[in-house]
């Protein structure tokens, strides 16, 4: 066909890491029966937040920042505030010399949110653990999942595909990145589960993709959108350890996924090493071979969702999107 991609199909290349790795000791006990689930609660009237980090557990940008917002005695004005280290198993193996080798201990923490698989007799760590946080998540009315990027890749805020987790993100306002889609193949993440999914229940989540892994600016960009939560929820106007909204703030993107690329073998390459956020202009336009399939642009100006340089076969390579 005469066309090449690039990168060949490999071994992941090495990765700095620029954080320093989070001592979470002093939260591990918690106060809400469940290990690494700090609640602080106002005693007045307000909604729950729920704030997660380490639902994989090489990700440590959100734990860095929770860690910090605990230190600094962030309590909420009104209603509550949950602090939750969701996969303390796998966060406990975290070695920067092989940073990637620590996503999960026996299967994706995100992949499991589906009723039949909770209330199922498959057993697994994370499977153990979703069960025991599972009735604290019943608890909260907007969760804001905290997470990191392998690839390099603007910021966003992925909100699923209902109108009450779009409103929500705009809320949050940063990242101004809004993406609606419908997961992966592989398994519902906690933002898919039931609650936070059924037009009929007020509840809702998010989940953010703040940046690279282990850069401090995902740092930073982590504690804007908890920020921007926080204000948007009316549990709290202003904290010295919370960043304030930008000014000008930048309008909110929305973009909606119209293909979600999984790749079907072991020699899935892209045709150039593609970005995070880059928007192709034209429809048709060949981005990566799967084998011998092509991988084309369903939509003119396709905004490319976190494109994975290296995926596993089984696994989503990228999302391609409409912007709206």
């Amino acid at each position: 066909m005469g066309d090449s991609a690039y990168p060949i199909p490999g071994p992941l290349p090495p990765f700095a890491v620029r954080l320093a790795c989070p001592d979470l000791t002093r939260w591990l006990d918690g106060n809400t029966g469940v290990r690494g689930f700090t609640c602080r609660d106002s005693g007045r009237p307000g909604v729950h937040v729920g704030l997660l980090a380490l639902t994989h557990g090489n990700e440590i940008a959100g734990a860095i920042a929770l860690a910090r917002l605990l230190e600094a005695g962030l309590a909420p004005e009104r209603g509550r505030i949950t602090f939750g280290f969701v996969n303390l198993a796998a966060f406990a193996r975290f070695d920067p010399r092989q940073p990637t080798a620590s996503r999960f201990v026996e299967e994706d923490m995100n992949r499991l949110w589906d009723e039949a698989v909770l209330n199922g007799s498959r057993r697994s760590n994370e499977l153990v653990r979703a069960r025991e946080i599972r009735p604290l998540l019943d608890e909260i009315d907007l969760l804001l999942d905290l997470h990191s990027m392998l690839w390099p890749s603007d910021a966003l805020i992925l909100c699923g595909t209902s109108e009450k987790g779009r409103a929500l993100a705009a809320g949050i306002g940063s990242p101004a990145l809004i993406v609606s889609d419908h997961g992966h193949v592989t398994g519902r993440r906690i933002i898919d589960y039931a609650p936070f999914v059924d037009p009929a229940d007020l509840r809702a989540a998010n989940l953010v993709e703040a940046g690279q892994h282990w850069e401090p600016e995902t740092v930073e960009t982590t504690l804007l959108a908890i920020a921007g939560l926080l204000r948007h929820a009316g549990l709290i106007d202003r904290h010295p350890a919370l960043p304030p909204p930008p000014e000008p703030a930048d309008p909110p993107r929305f973009a909606e996924v119209v293909r979600t690329v999984t790749a079907a073998t072991a020699k899935f390459s892209f045709m150039q090493p593609f970005r995070g956020g880059d928007i192709l202009p034209s429809c048709n336009t060949l981005i990566a071979l799967d084998g011998e399939e092509e991988v084309r642009t369903p939509c003119a100006n396709c905004l490319l969702v976190m494109p994975s340089l290296r995926p596993s076969r089984g696994h989503t390579a990228v999302r391609l999107a409409r912007i709206i």
